[in-house]
Formats: structure tokens, sequence, C-alpha cells
């Protein structure tokens, strides 16, 4: 089954809890810097139609990567927030010929471990879906709710959660008048389900590996170096 679909990458953060001295999707592991990592599965897929990456107006790293050249990825403005990164990738996809219902996929820099069969199942999954979805992972621990004094409120039932991943899956116009009535709203945004679901939709949930994970902290660097030997 052929499904062309976009991708947005916002990459205009800096990463604060790494504490490095680059914004963490530029930190290399095995002679390669992570968003190097994140970008390969999605140029190594037939049906990708076009990919922007939302970056800081000052980003003086990205112009020194070879993939800057690679005619199939474009750059935009990114902004403040996530969802601001996001919407002025949406627009440049516009500009790019990216059609209303045209299937986008919105990506963390900084989870470079997304595997090809993921990527497969959730286009597979989504292809006929009226409202799209993302790629999750069932949580595994026992949550506890915390009260304002760090104590413990009361334990949910973890069965009913999910951790949620990217890409997340969703057609172009729904999403950009999503996010941006969200924010025109003042409503937080945390990732695009987010914005769908203020709207009254529900996303739905494809169950993904557990170590497509998002580089946030040193130790999660060491994880991801050591899967390259380093």
């Amino acid at each position: 089954m052929s499904l062309p679909f976009w991708v947005v990458i916002p990459a205009a953060g800096v990463g604060a809890r790494m504490a490095a001295d680059r914004p963490k999707q530029y930190l290399e592991v095995a002679g390669r810097c992570l968003i190097e990592y994140t970008l390969d599965c999605f140029l190594t897929h037939p049906d990708l139609r076009g990919l922007v990456v939302c970056l800081a107006a000052d980003d003086p790293y990205w112009p020194q990567l070879p993939c800057a050249k690679d005619p199939r990825i474009q750059r935009a403005a990114g902004g403040a927030e996530r969802a601001d990164s996001v919407l002025s990738g949406l627009q440049r996809l516009r500009g790019l010929g990216a059609a209303e219902q045209d299937w986008v996929l919105v990506h963390d820099a900084a989870r470079p471990n997304l595997a090809h069969s993921d990527l497969q199942r959730l286009l597979q999954q989504l292809a006929e879906d009226p409202v799209g979805g993302l790629l999750a992972v069932p949580v595994r621990d026992t949550l506890k709710r915390a009260g304002a004094d760090g104590r413990v409120l009361d334990t949910p039932d973890r069965s009913c959660f999910w951790q949620a991943f990217t890409p997340q899956m969703f057609r172009l116009g729904p999403l950009q008048q999503a996010l941006s009535a969200a924010l025109a709203a003042g409503v937080r945004i945390t990732d695009e389900a987010s914005a769908l679901e203020w709207t009254g939709q529900s996303p739905r949930l494809v169950e993904g590996r557990a170590d497509n994970l998002k580089i946030t902290r040193p130790e999660d660097l060491q994880w991801f170096a050591a899967l390259h030997g380093q």
C-alpha cells in the first residue's frame, strides 16, 4: 500500500535539561548528529513527499550538516513554542504543494530511534482513519498522582494510560486549524494530538516500540550511544 505523506520536524528548542553546549539535536553519536539519525527513517521511505525542519533563525549548526543540502528537505522558521514551530512548518508545506487533506507526520527532532516497522504500522493503521493518531506505548509502571506537597494523593488505574510518542499523524488542514484555534484561545498545547483533542476529536493510539525514546537527559544520550557501540 502506498500512502504519500509529508513530515514536519520542530527543531527550534534548546534542550536545557541536557545541559550541553548546543541544542540536543546537534549532539553527536558515532560521528553523526542526533537529528541526522532522526531524519533517516523518513528519507529512506519511498512515499515521503517532502520534509520541513523548523529551526531557530540564528541556528549555526544546521547549515553545516550534509542533509541540509538534500532537496527533499526545506527549512522553516521555528517559533517560541512547539505549536508555533509546527504551524510554521505546515504553512511551508502548503507552499511546497501540500493539500488540505494530505497526511502530515510531526516528529521530535531528538527522537532518533524510530523503527521503520513503527513508521509503516502508523501509516497503515491510520490510512483510512477520519481523525489520525500517534505512536504510543501503554504505561508499564505503577502511576502515582501527587499533591502540591509532594505526597501521594492516589494510585490511578494504569491500564487506562499510554505514553505519547511521535510521529503524530494528522491531515494538514484539520491540524493547522486545531493548532491555530488552540493558540488563539490560550490553550497549552503539549503535542499535536492535544490540539485535536481540544477541538473534540479523539486521535487513535497506535502501539509502537518502547525504544522510540526522546533524548532528553544525559543518560538518554548514553543509552543511544551504546546502541551504536560508543
